[in-house]
């Protein structure tokens, strides 16, 4: 079953684009009876994010994340319940050091962890896929829960395990059947393994939670859910008790900023290293740009301005790697008429992001790892308007800051201790950049080597 439906996912991720140049920006496709309107190009999802965000802002929630979220958290809700959670969020976030200082600090300290987990493996080669998505999923835990956890915490690493296995079951395409026939559900083995996974995810909150409710101090918030305590403590005590902060909103607040935390920023330094190890003579401009400005001293947010062409290489990484394709699906809002044609309110719409990310009238060299996408003709670096690896408009990822910040320091830090290359027996060109389908585009399997430059 998995197999025969595989050609759908394929088609959802790779040929809507080549659909977009047969038939224009903006065309229809039907997902089973459910009718879809796809936006290509850079033009056509900017006008649709950014200038009529309001029109295009709506979250399409799908069977299987209506079943799991029943319309509670930030990523997969909307009304007021959706603005009140995000705006809570962003608010916290930003209180608890997203994009500040003390993010920074709380990611200069997670780092050496990770170093020091890749020199055990003392240049033998090793997949990166847990160290990494540990490393990272620390950060949004810290930030979270008001503390990291040890890389041998069963469970720590059942959360992130669970966590990647779970986007990766969502994007399957026995998962993309049942979101076009509900009905199909009985059958569909990958279901049940997500119900189980969110049900084990609810319990484990639930218990984190209720450790640091026993423990909360009102007037020392150590992160996002002491702060939602208080505020649904201080509701409550003021007699209002139909408000937004419940106890599933902040379940499914805290299981989406974790799941996304940890997997988008974790796979996009996993590209990173793939690639470093794929194009060696880039890899090396980035250590001699690193060790020239920084030295053996630890890279630090500031230095981002003097390295332009490490910066570029993270850009383009990000820009390659594509890992949310097709974004998370919107859903108009209201009745809208768009470039002249008329869209029904409640339409599903896809912002295909990869066809932003790879627009040939935008990037010089779409389909290739160019970080000159990104620099002037004096090497230094440029931004460029259809960089929309985050989305934009009302959905646009609100933990970009923090992203940004990690994808920086976590990979500049590496770069500049270890030397990736391909396992022994193996060329740079045997490297596999084919990604693996799911609900974000991971790496396929894959193990490097990590050479001390020390």
């Amino acid at each position: 079953f998995e197999h025969i439906t595989e050609s759908m996912v394929y088609f959802m991720y790779t040929l809507s684009v080549q659909l977009s140049k047969k038939y224009g920006p903006i065309f229809t496709v039907h997902f089973g009876p459910k009718k879809v309107v796809v936006l290509a190009g850079y033009k056509t999802v900017k006008q649709a994010l950014v200038n009529q965000a309001e029109d295009f802002g709506d979250r399409d929630i799908t069977p299987v994340f209506y079943d799991f979220n029943q319309g509670h958290g930030i990523l997969f809700a909307n009304g007021d319940s959706w603005k009140e959670m995000r705006r809570f969020a962003l608010t916290n976030l930003r209180d608890f050091g997203m994009g500040k200082k003390g993010s920074e600090e709380k990611i200069l300290e997670e780092i050496p962890y990770l170093i020091e987990v890749l020199e055990k493996h003392e240049g033998k080669a090793f997949d990166t896929a847990q160290p990494v998505l540990y490393a990272v999923s620390n950060i949004i835990s810290a930030i979270v829960y008001g503390s990291r956890f040890e890389y041998t915490d069963p469970l720590f690493t059942g959360m992130v395990d669970r966590a990647k296995e779970s986007i990766h079951l969502t994007g399957s395409a026995s998962i993309q059947m049942y979101n076009m026939f509900p009905w199909l559900g009985p059958w569909i083995n990958n279901l049940t393994r997500l119900k189980k996974n969110i049900a084990d995810m609810k319990m484990e909150v639930t218990e984190l939670v209720r450790g640091l409710k026993e423990t909360l101090n009102p007037h020392m918030c150590r992160g996002f859910v002491d702060s939602f305590l208080v505020r649904k403590q201080t509701l409550e005590e003021s007699g209002n008790m139909d408000s937004f902060y419940h106890d599933d909103n902040l379940v499914f607040s805290v299981g989406n900023l974790f799941a996304a935390g940890t997997d988008t920023t974790g796979t996009t330094l996993r590209w990173g290293l793939l690639l470093m190890a794929k194009y060696p003579h880039i890899q090396d401009q980035v250590q001699e740009e690193i060790s020239r400005v920084i030295g053996s001293r630890q890279p630090l947010v500031e230095d981002r301005k003097n390295l332009p062409y490490t910066d570029a290489v993270i850009h383009e990484t990000q820009r390659l790697a594509n890992i949310v394709p097709m974004s998370i699906p919107h859903t108009t809002s209201r009745d809208v008429t768009f470039q002249g044609y008329f869209i029904k309110k409640g339409t599903s719409v896809i912002p295909l992001l990869t066809s932003v990310l790879q627009d040939d009238s935008e990037w010089e060299s779409p389909n290739t790892f160019n970080p000159s996408h990104f620099l002037d003709e004096q090497g230094g670096f440029v931004k460029r308007d259809a960089f929309m690896a985050f989305s934009a408009g009302r959905r646009v990822c609100l933990g970009e800051g923090l992203a940004r910040m990690e994808l920086f320091l976590f990979f500049t830090s590496l770069l500049q201790c270890f030397h990736f290359s391909p396992p022994p027996g193996v060329t740079e060109d045997d490297l596999d950049l084919t990604p693996l389908l799911g609900f974000t585009l991971n790496p396929s399997p894959h193990q490097l080597s990590a050479v001390s430059r020390v």
